[in-house]
């Protein structure tokens, strides 16, 4: 027979025995918890750690090259100067309003400008002569090889021809940036709009949909992932083209290919003309990335490619 003193002891041997259980859950909790902070801190590193040695060896390759080279005052024009010239002479003092860091600035906006106007006429065009092209094989045919000859033609060679069309100023900037920046968007496109699938066309067709229909709920949405990385080439392609275009054509707002070009003439000018460069491929990376992200949130609630990221 269980005496009330039983049940006592027994009550307190299992209160005991849950509180020991809820004292090694609690340490199996943090132990997990702070195991998965490890793995996330090394995970980190192990990204990280790569690009910064591949940097380092890069700066450390620059120095060597730069001391066998531009030390030297009859090689000096065509050398790479050091980085830490660079940035003394290139980019300092910072806000100056005739040398260093805010007159690049002050040559980077009409870059910018051009390059997002001519981008957005790219991709307007682009899917333009996409859609036509896949609307008849006759249509592709007779388009698509002038815009392989568009993607090829070396600009220098038509300089003058497009200066006598378009002028000296902004138009014939931009159209030097869509003509670079067009063919990834009208290719793309156009593989996208070619690769929907077919079980999806006969649906369509059993329900005697309609061409214009076909195209807007159908084709364009599955040629969207497609159309985004053509995006995403393309906005590299306008930086190019609106550098390009600013070497060539003088007239009107200065770009940073301006400033790049008259400050490569004069071996005391390089430090200046490097930091140029340099900010033009800050500025395409820049493009880049932005342009990426706002395709990846385009697409990431239904594509796969978008929830990778």
């Amino acid at each position: 027979m269980t005496t009330a003193h039983d049940l006592a002891v027994h009550g307190e041997v299992s209160t005991a025995e849950e509180d020991a259980k809820l004292v090694e859950d609690f340490t199996t909790g943090v132990r997990i918890v702070h195991d998965d902070a490890k793995a996330q801190g090394e995970s980190r590193i192990k990204i990280i750690l790569p690009p910064l040695i591949t940097f380092a060896a890069f700066i450390g390759i620059w120095y060597l090259y730069s001391a066998t080279k531009y030390d030297i005052a009859a090689q000096r024009i065509n050398a790479l100067p050091y980085p830490h010239e660079i940035l003394s002479d290139g980019f300092a003092p910072w806000w100056d309003d005739v040398n260093g860091f805010k007159p690049i600035l002050g040559y980077m906006w009409p870059t910018l400008q051009v390059t997002l106007i001519g981008l957005g006429i790219s991709i307007v065009l682009g899917i333009a002569f996409a859609v036509l092209m896949n609307f008849s094989k006759h249509l592709e045919r007779a388009f698509f090889p002038y815009a392989v000859v568009l993607q090829t033609v070396p600009i220098l060679a038509i300089t003058p021809l497009l200066t006598q069309l378009f002028g000296y100023e902004m138009g014939v900037r931009l159209v030097v940036t869509v003509l670079i920046a067009i063919f990834p968007i009208i290719t793309n496109t156009l593989f996208g709009l070619q690769s929907t699938d077919r079980l999806h066309h006969d649906l369509f067709t059993l329900n005697h949909v309609s061409r214009w229909t076909r195209l807007r709920k159908l084709e364009l949405p599955s040629a969207l992932p497609a159309l985004m990385a053509g995006v995403r080439i393309a906005s590299g392609g306008a930086v190019i083209g609106s550098i390009v275009a600013d070497f060539f054509f003088t007239q009107g707002d200065k770009g940073i290919g301006y400033y790049i070009r008259t400050r490569q003439q004069k071996a005391s000018e390089r430090p200046e003309m490097f930091a140029g460069t340099i900010m033009a491929t800050l500025f395409g990376v820049t493009m880049f990335l932005i342009v990426g992200w706002v395709t990846n949130r385009a697409i990431r609630n239904w594509h796969e490619s978008g929830r990778k990221r």
